[in-house]
């Protein structure tokens, strides 16, 4: 019957139109609707959260935009206190994607994109410290200091030839990294440049060393074992790498510790 051809043929097309609606990459990336990015909240080289509003400036908040305007969707920050919440959130599908630096230990738990920004890691140490340069670090009887499992931990952990780290459970506000050096009940304490530099503005009795022992590449994070959703998300990154974006907001933001990365040819 005529009727029920066209009401086949409708649905078909109905069918279809959901079908590839299903595909778009904001469907794909956003499935809620809303871009929902998770990141490392008390990491200045991603962003600040502002104490009273809550409102988060710096690369990810610009980053986040306008890869939520390339979706056409609305977007949130999230911002996280550590990796594993990050990560918790991507598993619980609270977060979209997330953003911190990549490891093989990561990796095993969900899959990175290449980076979008590059973190240089350093020690800080006391002003009048023999240590001028990262290889003075590694000697014997050198005690060095960082964030268990952090991206310094990791790496120092790994190449160090000469001391070892001790992992300590968090960052350490200013005034008691301060101490702890002053005292000299640590040599050095390790982490990304910004957040050090920023800690030896406040302290003129400490210094951060001239070079960077690792520069890590902070990437984008989504569940693992869907390439075809990483395949879109690094489209996008790729598309925002190529623009200036990332580059401006780490200017705007009065950023040192920092740089944007390359696209991805």
């Amino acid at each position: 019957m005529p009727w029920s051809t066209t009401s086949f043929l409708l649905s078909a097309l109905s069918l279809t139109a959901i079908s590839l609606n299903a595909q778009t990459p904001g469907a794909q990336i956003a499935p809620t609707g809303t871009l929902r990015a998770a990141f490392l909240g008390e990491n200045p080289a991603l962003g600040k959260v502002d104490a009273k509003t809550g409102a988060v400036t710096g690369p990810v908040a610009d980053f986040v935009k306008d890869f939520a305007r390339r979706l056409g969707v609305p977007y949130q920050l999230i911002p996280s206190k550590n990796t594993p919440d990050v990560i918790a959130q991507l598993k619980a599908g609270t977060a979209d994607i997330g953003f911190f630096a990549y490891n093989a230990g990561r990796a095993k738990e969900v899959d990175f994109t290449p980076a979008w920004l590059l973190m240089p890691n350093s020690y800080i140490v006391r002003a009048d410290s023999p240590i001028l340069k990262v290889a003075d670090a590694d000697r014997p009887g050198v005690h060095i200091q960082a964030v268990k499992a952090d991206t310094q931990d990791v790496f120092l952990s790994n190449n160090l030839k000469n001391t070892k780290v001790d992992a300590v459970a968090a960052m350490p506000a200013g005034a008691d990294l301060e101490t702890l050096l002053r005292d000299r009940k640590i040599d050095a304490f390790a982490a990304n440049r910004q957040r050090l530099v920023e800690i030896g503005e406040k302290f003129p009795t400490l210094r951060v060393v001239a070079d960077d022992f690792f520069v890590a590449a902070q990437s984008i994070a989504i569940t693992k074992g869907d390439p075809a959703r990483l395949a879109a998300v690094e489209k996008i990154l790729n598309e925002i790498l190529a623009t200036s974006v990332v580059k401006d907001s780490i200017q705007q933001a009065g950023l040192r510790g920092v740089n944007a990365a390359q696209p991805k040819r």
